[in-house]
């Protein structure tokens, strides 16, 4: 059962937590939309693929954020507490540190089940259909091969320019046709506005031409045969579209069916390294969570009489570098360097080690403090630039004296 200074801890925990949660997304879904919009108006698609794509981009991001939630969540919340010293009278009633951390686990447990399934079930089927998206405006099938402003081959006989579009495409206008028959027979219009309408036959369209004019021309016309129109409904046969692939990548696989395929005799010894190194590499992503906090708690508490925020920074700083060298872990376990059990879980059993070492320290060292050797270099080296930075100051006032004086 819960006690009123553990109720008081998860209220401290839970809004950084979620905090962060929320910015370290919104900041990752930015960067990547930039990039998005930039690639959707390069291939002419639809502006409602950049939201879809972002969507299924979310459990990705997801799965990033919330080891980073996690961390900045419990360290602020143990950060406020020792700077109001809440911590200290804490400690005096006799709760220890390994008492004070049952919420904080509450939490880890619950957020790495949670991240086990975005990045074992939810991220590879999303990923998947972030690729497909990808396809499928590369390849036309979302109404992407229609350029506005330039002229598109929408087959070897057929050609189209449009001036605008509006409405994501459904309001078309300043319109050029010209399409080519067998028999040498040619076709060209102009409209002022036009729309493209489904059929039943799913590789035909109709395009609805409105207030044109049709010339059609042929080898035995004497003349071309010229026709005003206000609506004219002109089919267009859509060329056909490869289809995308299936989830043969090892990082769109679920965890069941990377386990089936690594223990699968038939599986090529290249394919095995690269499933075995994504199997393991999502695995010490979920693990470390479970040492989170007792990291946390390290980086957390300040050196007495010091309020500085070296431990939040470098607890970022760890973060981000253990992710990395699980990257690289698994880069060259996949090509086969290294067994991808020694590079992935080796560093996991390093970063562990020092997690635990930094825990021991803070703990049960009496005035232990593991950052106290890097709060005074920092210290030492910040001292150091202020005195360059006056000394710099100093510099022209002294020279513009000197000259008074001459």
């Amino acid at each position: 059962m819960l006690t009123a200074t553990d109720r008081y801890l998860a209220r401290l925990i839970a809004l950084p937590m979620l905090s962060t949660l929320v910015i370290s997304a919104m900041l990752l879904v930015l960067d990547k939309m930039l990039s998005l919009f930039d690639f959707v108006a390069a291939e002419g698609g639809p502006v409602s693929v950049v939201w879809r794509m972002l969507a299924n981009m979310m459990p990705e991001y997801l799965s990033l954020g919330i080891p980073i939630g996690l961390m900045l969540g419990i360290l602020l919340a143990f950060r406020k507490l020792a700077l109001s010293s809440e911590l200290d009278v804490m400690r005096a009633v006799g709760l220890s540190y390994g008492r004070l951390l049952r919420v904080p686990y509450m939490y880890a447990v619950a957020l790495a089940l949670l991240n086990f399934g975005i990045v074992g079930f939810v991220q590879p089927l999303s990923r998947h259909a972030y690729e497909a998206l990808r396809f499928e405006l590369r390849s036309g099938a979302l109404g992407a091969s229609i350029k506005v402003g330039e002229f598109t081959n929408l087959s070897k006989r057929m050609t189209l320019r449009i001036e605008r579009s509006l409405d994501e495409g459904r309001n078309l206008q300043g319109i050029f046709v010209r399409a080519t028959g067998k028999d040498g027979q040619t076709v060209a219009v102009t409209a002022a506005q036009g729309e493209f309408l489904a059929t039943d036959d799913p590789d035909t369209i109709i395009f609805r031409l409105r207030d044109g004019v049709l010339v059609n021309d042929a080898p035995k016309y004497k003349s071309p045969r010229i026709l005003s129109f206000s609506s004219h409904d002109l089919p267009i046969d859509l060329p056909q579209i490869e289809k995308f692939r299936g989830r043969d990548v090892d990082r769109e696989k679920t965890i069941p069916e990377l386990v089936m395929i690594g223990h699968d005799p038939g599986t090529p010894d290249k394919l095995r390294n690269e499933i075995r190194a994504n199997f393991h590499f999502r695995m010490v992503e979920v693990a470390m969570m479970l040492l989170l906090p007792l990291a946390a708690l390290a980086f957390a508490i300040p050196p007495k009489r010091s309020t500085s925020a070296l431990g939040v920074f470098l607890s970022i700083v760890f973060i981000v570098t253990y992710h990395k060298v699980n990257e690289y872990g698994q880069g060259v376990g996949s090509l086969g360097r290294i067994d991808p059990i020694i590079a992935l879980w080796g560093p996991f059993l390093l970063f562990a080690g020092l997690i635990l070492w930094m825990y021991h320290v803070i703990a049960h060292r009496p005035g232990g403090q593991p950052i106290a050797a890097l709060e005074f270099a920092f210290a030492k080296i910040a001292k150091q630039v202020f005195r360059l930075l006056g000394v710099l100051r100093r510099r022209p006032r002294a020279t513009t004296m000197a000259e008074g004086a001459a």
